[in-house]
């Protein structure tokens, strides 16, 4: 697609997770003005319709040139639409990305909300300033993906770290994880299986060591394969694993490699995403 002059007109930025939307507006694509939450409907067209609808108040009647944004799931090769949508079912297969760009009359670009979340945390956050990046977020699941000088790498399939196999025999705390990837270890849906609670919701600390155990052997292999200069670890489930364990684990673990990437906590919160799309935008315009 050939690349977008610039108007005096504005960028819609957008982060659509299965129970909030957030969006908001951007008239240099430096910053961005103040973000509007909206729910997120079970319905793909009551969605859609409600997305516009706010993107064109937020707007003011100017013209939207671009949008950008993530959504959670895998993405089709064209990044048009998703093609697996668990927890909002009536939108897989659906077209996203025609329908909003008919509603605008204007390009939009869609991606992976984990590769936008840690877009944005290498454009403004914990990121910044790192050649090789990855970012990794622990919350319902667990995902990540990895820049390369500022953009998000290439990949035939996308990046899916929290399904790697760190269980083979599925012995492991017990075989309490018969899936044996990582994410049954420490994500919010695997503490829900394997201990019917949410995460929030324990307070055994031989719980949180086991999952702070098997984190640091994850990202153990992902720095191996991934070989950052910068880690940089986000979402809901860092309120109850702490970095400082984790870098030990990683430490204890670690042979071939003589130093670590850093490791960091993620800095942008619930808005990583729209300085992600954001930071999307400016890579794809010609300002």
């Amino acid at each position: 697609m050939p690349e977008l002059k610039k108007r005096n007109t504005m960028y819609l930025l957008f982060d659509i997770g299965a129970t909030n939307t957030r969006l908001a507006v951007s008239k240099d694509l430096q910053s961005f003005q103040e973000p509007r939450i909206i729910p997120t409907d079970q319905s793909f067209d009551v969605a859609v319709k409600n997305m516009v609808a706010t993107a064109l108040e937020l707007s003011k009647g100017e013209h939207i040139l671009a949008a950008a944004g993530g959504i959670a799931g895998p993405l089709d090769k064209e990044k048009s639409k998703l093609v697996v949508a668990p927890n909002i079912p009536d939108w897989e297969n659906k077209p996203l990305q025609k329908e909003l760009e008919g509603a605008f009359n204007g390009p939009v670009f869609l991606e992976n909300d984990t590769a936008i979340i840690g877009l944005g945390e290498l454009a403004d956050g914990a990121g910044k300033g790192s050649e090789i990046f990855s970012y990794i977020t622990i919350s319902t699941g667990l995902g990540g993906c990895r820049f390369v000088d500022g953009r998000i790498d290439r990949s035939a399939f996308g990046f899916e770290p929290g399904h790697h196999i760190i269980d083979a025999d599925r012995t492991y705390m017990n075989g309490s994880n018969p899936e044996g990837h990582i994410e049954g270890f420490v994500s919010g849906a695997g503490f829900k299986k394997r201990f019917g609670k949410n995460p929030e919701e324990i307070n055994d600390e031989q719980v949180w060591e086991e999952a702070t155990h098997a984190l640091g052997i994850a990202l153990h292999n992902i720095i191996l394969l991934w070989s950052p200069d910068t880690m940089v670890i986000g979402g809901s489930l860092t309120k109850k694993l702490e970095i400082e364990a984790i870098v030990k684990e990683v430490e204890n673990t670690m042979v071939i490699f003589k130093e670590l990437p850093e490791i960091k906590k993620a800095e942008l919160g619930d808005i990583g995403g729209l300085h992600g799309a954001m930071a999307y935008l400016r890579q794809r315009i010609e300002l």
